[in-house]
């Protein structure tokens, strides 16, 4: 029977998870390790400078005072007796596309299962509102056990995003592409009744680039969107673009000369 890991950054107390892990133990035996608040838009954040506690709030669910990856170090080198066998983050409230995904403390969490070595997917519903966590659940236990019987491959996991529609009327199933944002204001500035100046980092989100294999084309489209990532961030396309600044350079530290323009 296969072990299945489930984490989050909206907190372990988000209905998205709850709803996931109960539906994913028709698959085998479901183990929640999740963030004891939300984490959300920590990316990659590993918590180095503290010790870090899992509290066990019942049978196989562990609340963590740390970020989605600290959960996933902590489920697979602490808390399980063996490696799982899929690791799977979400259900997250709101997308995970395009850009935005390098800031998700939930597509992180599947990265971090992926440079362990085990294979995963992070998952999320496209919606602010009225959430139908359910119907992303049963298409989560779908995809686990494609995955489970066909693997992946390697250093590849699946960023999933789905429409916030039942199943039976979704459009399809799309292998997309990383899209691209568009975005407006980055940074709102506030003052406070004391005159003192505030940040709000956020963004306005007004739209992407086009592109019919993106992910925000399939969502737009009705579609669920699953986007291979892998960890290897390698611009390959570039190397041999830059091998006259690779020239450049070496000249330069050979007659120790230093650019001032």
């Amino acid at each position: 029977m296969p072990t299945i890991l489930v984490t989050n950054d909206d907190g372990i107390y988000s209905p998205g998870i709850q709803i996931l892990a109960k539906t994913l133990k028709a698959l085998g035996d479901v183990y929640i390790v999740a963030p004891d608040r939300e984490r959300s838009a920590v990316s990659h954040s590993l918590t180095l400078h503290r010790p870090l506690h899992a509290d066990e709030i019942k049978e196989r669910v562990y609340s963590v005072n740390g970020t989605p990856t600290d959960c996933v170090n902590i489920g697979v080198n602490g808390i399980l007796k063996a490696k799982p066998d899929l690791v799977v983050s979400g259900i997250n409230k709101g997308a995970n596309m395009g850009d935005d995904i390098t800031y998700s403390g939930t597509v992180m969490a599947a990265i971090e299962a992926r440079i362990l070595g085990i294979p995963s997917f992070a998952i999320s519903l496209v919606a602010s509102e009225n959430y139908l966590f359910q119907e992303s659940a049963n298409f989560g236990l779908m995809l686990s056990k494609a995955m489970l019987t066909r693997g992946l491959p390697d250093d590849t996991l699946l960023n999933v995003n789905l429409p916030n529609l039942p199943l039976s009327v979704m459009k399809g199933v799309r292998i997309t592409r990383q899209g691209k944002r568009i975005y407006g204001d980055v940074v709102t500035e506030i003052v406070d009744p004391r005159g003192k100046r505030h940040f709000w980092i956020g963004g306005n989100r007004l739209s992407w680039e086009k592109g019919e294999d993106t992910d925000f084309e399939a969502i737009h489209e009705g579609m669920i969107s699953i986007t291979p990532l892998h960890v290897d961030l390698t611009n390959y396309s570039a190397i041999e673009k830059l091998k006259p600044l690779e020239e450049t350079l070496i000249s330069l530290i050979k007659t120790d000369k230093v650019l001032t323009e």
